[in-house]
């Protein structure tokens, strides 16, 4: 395929559906879609509130082309109506990113079966049920792009995070498996792995303690990355808008970690 190499990475004229994309990773990932020009930003949340307040700030970042909804992605029955009416008012979903999800930090032994399930529900079911949803439509169509929002923890273990593990490894192979399944239509699925994020939800991980020392989180995070550093949201745009446009249309079921070289990093010596 013939295109000039600026273009091979340009979302025009593309609709995107980034799950939970009220703020933090989700956002800049819309956002980071929009400036490489989607048509459409499509976003979800469960309440309305969170919808007008995420529609008031992607305005505020100069971003007018967006569509929210109020919808539970766990709820199979509402995303297939919220996808028909996706279809109706906004046109075909080329780009869907699942994103919404959440973590519960709670030992094993101490964790509930509930809780657990409900880790399970949002962070590994939904993508299936929001996939599941959107494939038909790509298919007929023989084009399209998955991207899931995995994590670290789809490869490693951690203390108290063994529902958020369970469910981001499955999440990897669910990825995996979409691509083997749906690569025929020429529909894409891979994963996109963020390390530690400096957002608003870690930032009490980041304070400095009483006694002027760095939070033992902070400074244990800054040792394991080679760039000693915590990323920002935006950090992850360049990878999403690649995975999302034509640039990656030969890379399929494959999970880039965005991490600042953790994962390939086994950690300062103690001094």
């Amino acid at each position: 395929m013939d295109r000039k190499m600026t273009n091979l990475f340009s979302l025009e004229g593309k609709n995107a559906w980034v799950t939970g994309a009220c703020y933090g990773i989700g956002f800049a990932i819309a956002k980071a879609f929009a400036q490489a020009g989607a048509k459409t930003i499509i976003f979800n949340a469960r309440h309305e509130e969170a919808v007008a307040k995420a529609i008031e700030d992607y305005k505020a970042a100069g971003i007018e082309n967006v569509k929210g909804y109020v919808c539970d992605v766990t709820d199979e029955k509402a995303v297939k109506e919220l996808v028909e009416r996706i279809h109706q008012e906004v046109g075909q979903i080329d780009i869907l990113v699942n994103n919404a999800g959440i973590i519960k930090r709670i030992p094993m032994h101490e964790m509930k079966r509930e809780e657990f399930q409900q880790v399970i529900d949002i962070d590994l079911v939904a993508p299936y049920i929001v996939s599941a949803a959107v494939l038909p439509e790509m298919m007929a169509r023989r084009e399209g792009k998955i991207i899931n929002i995995c994590s670290m923890m789809s490869e490693l273990g951690r203390e108290t995070v063994s529902a958020y593990a369970a469910a981001k490894g499955g999440l990897k192979m669910l990825t995996r498996n979409i691509c083997s399944e749906y690569g025929e239509y020429n529909i894409q699925c891979n994963g996109l792995g963020p390390g530690y994020i400096a957002t608003p939800q870690t930032a009490p991980l980041r304070e400095p303690q009483p006694d002027g020392s760095r939070h033992p989180f902070d400074a244990f995070i800054c040792a394991k990355t080679p760039a000693g550093r915590w990323l920002d949201a935006d950090e992850l745009g360049g990878t999403a808008v690649f995975l999302a446009s034509h640039a990656s249309d030969a890379v399929n079921g494959q999970i880039i970690y965005v991490d600042g070289g953790i994962l390939a990093y086994i950690g300062r010596q103690p001094k």
